[in-house]
């Protein structure tokens, strides 16, 4: 056979080929899924009355279309993942965005929840239909009325989808969960570590499985346990045991049993309502029996490491300080002192100890006093102004007494996501940051303000009871570590007993029950 010969039937080949290929890529089916984002840790106990509307939009505006594709670390993990598959379309439906004081403010009003919810459903009708719904959900919403906020989520889209799109959901390990929210999704993945590093790698895992599911190959079967227990958050450190050892339980069967998924809630203390505390969701590929063994064998465990997990003893504010001194002596520096209780975020326990024991070198970053920040707007101050004022201390006894500042105003603009915030120093060479709201530093970069350097200070004030360690404990910045108590039962501490709960079944509840 001749070279042209060759050429020629080759030529035909590939005119015969290029027409099938083409086939082949149009009969790829499109898989058109639905992003939408619903994330608050609402602290009932809060004061400061519901959160409405107006709070949820005063930071930032709605998210819409492409927005809430890139809109925190879960959805941009789900969307990078999905991307990566020829076969997926996203869509992000208009979502609320964050709430102006976070974690610090309290009951959602039915008023705000209905209003996004029936934009939410609206847009899922308009751009129906959907092939699968990605819901970035938190877990430890509470909205007035609503007694299990995000399994209404799911129950109100997926009667606006319809009952053979599958919806799968991702978590904070901090939601309060029970079953219901699997009667009406197909799945769920939670975080396995505190601080969240892998709130992104729960997002891929969600956008993976959802497309098995989408794709036949998947038939979630599913299994939940509640272990009856209910612990402080500052106790859910993944760091350390027992609650390293629960996750990593969780890890093992995930990687023993193939296509098991075991996602564990600690729970969220500071919401009142009927699903609160610890919760195991299994999902399996049509095995029962698997689902039940897997969630009965993690309901166990847990159960086992109740007293170490429901219980933890910290400095209080005198002798943290004390012992804050000794490492400055010793060289231990920089200290962080972690005021794991003050959910408001205005509490001045601290503060009034280390100007009491005469600490000098402290960037205290921050305190809440959106009243002391509007008086300097209102006067028109300056960098270089004096500063003479009272500052914290005003949401209750929980936050103590306000404390006096004399300084000098260093920064007073935008900074932390803020309009207006502001650097006073005062004292021996000390900085203290007032916000608008609660804040939870996690990093010492957040803290560069202006002229401020954190590198020049030899202890930090953090609002924070485990997300600090990120940024100030586990990169090796910070040579010494003290996590600080509060007097008094107040809501943030460990001493859960001083809440006054009215919905959550708090007698059933380890360490709340008869401890036979």
């Amino acid at each position: 056979m001749g070279k042209y010969t060759i050429i020629r039937i080759a030529c035909l080949l590939l005119l015969v080929q290029v027409p099938l290929l083409a086939q082949k890529t149009a009969a790829v089916k499109k898989y058109r899924v639905a992003v939408v984002k619903y994330q608050h840790e609402t602290c009932t106990f809060c004061p400061g009355g519901d959160t409405e509307l107006g709070d949820w939009t005063r930071l930032r505006p709605i998210l819409e279309g492409d927005q809430v594709l890139t809109s925190g670390s879960f959805i941009r993990g789900f969307v990078k993942q999905g991307r990566e598959y020829p076969d997926i379309e996203m869509v992000g439906i208009s979502s609320p965005n964050s709430v102006f004081g976070g974690s610090s403010r309290s009951w959602n009003s039915k008023a705000s929840f209905e209003f996004f919810m029936n934009r939410i459903v609206k847009e899922l009708k308009t751009k129906a239909p959907v092939d699968g719904v990605y819901l970035a959900l938190h877990g430890a919403l509470a909205v007035r009325e609503v007694p299990r906020p995000e399994a209404e989520i799911a129950k109100r889209v997926r009667a606006a989808v319809g009952k053979g799109v599958p919806i799968v959901g991702t978590f904070d390990l901090h939601g309060n969960e029970d079953e219901e929210f699997l009667k009406w999704a197909d799945g769920a993945f939670v975080t396995k570590r505190y601080p969240h590093y892998d709130a992104y790698f729960q997002g891929e895992r969600a956008a993976r499985y959802l497309r098995s599911v989408m794709r036949g190959k998947y038939k979630p079967t599913t299994a939940t346990r509640k272990p009856k227990i209910i612990t402080a958050t500052v106790l859910q450190w993944t760091g350390k045991s027992p609650s390293m050892d629960i996750m990593e339980r969780a890890r093992r069967w995930e990687s023993r049993e193939r296509g098991g998924y075991v996602s564990v809630f600690y729970g969220y203390p500071w919401s009142d309502v009927p699903d609160v505390g610890a919760t195991v969701h299994v999902m399996t590929n049509d095995d029962q029996e698997l689902a039940n063994r897997i969630a009965n064998d993690m309901n166990d465990f847990i159960w086992r490491m109740r007293e170490e997990f429901a219980f933890g003893k910290y400095p209080m504010p005198k002798e943290a300080v004390q012992n804050t001194k000794k490492a400055i002596t010793k060289g231990d520096v920089p200290v962080v002192l972690g005021d794991y209780s003050d959910r408001p975020g205005d509490a001045t326990w601290i503060l009034k100890e280390l100007i009491d024991q005469g600490v000098g070198g402290v960037l205290y970053g921050a305190l809440r006093d959106e009243k002391a920040l509007d008086r300097l707007s209102k006067s028109g101050a300056k960098p270089g102004d004096s500063f003479d004022m009272k500052v914290g201390g005003f949401t209750g006894e929980s936050a103590g007494k306000p404390v006096r500042i004399k300084g000098t105003l260093k920064y007073f603009g935008p900074g932390l996501g803020y309009k207006q915030i502001a650097a006073v120093e005062y004292g021996n060479a000390n900085m203290l940051i007032l916000t608008p709201a609660y804040e939870q530093i996690r990093f010492p970069r957040e803290l560069r303000i202006g002229s401020v350097d954190p590198e020049q200070y030899k202890v930090f004030v953090v609002k924070s009871r485990v997300h600090f360690r990120r940024g100030f404990d586990e990169t090796g910045y910070a040579k010494t570590i003290i996590v600080v108590d509060a007097p008094g039962p107040w809501v943030g501490t460990t001493r859960l007993n001083a809440l006054d709960y009215k919905y959550a079944p708090i007698n059933e509840l380890y360490p709340f029950m008869d401890r036979k």
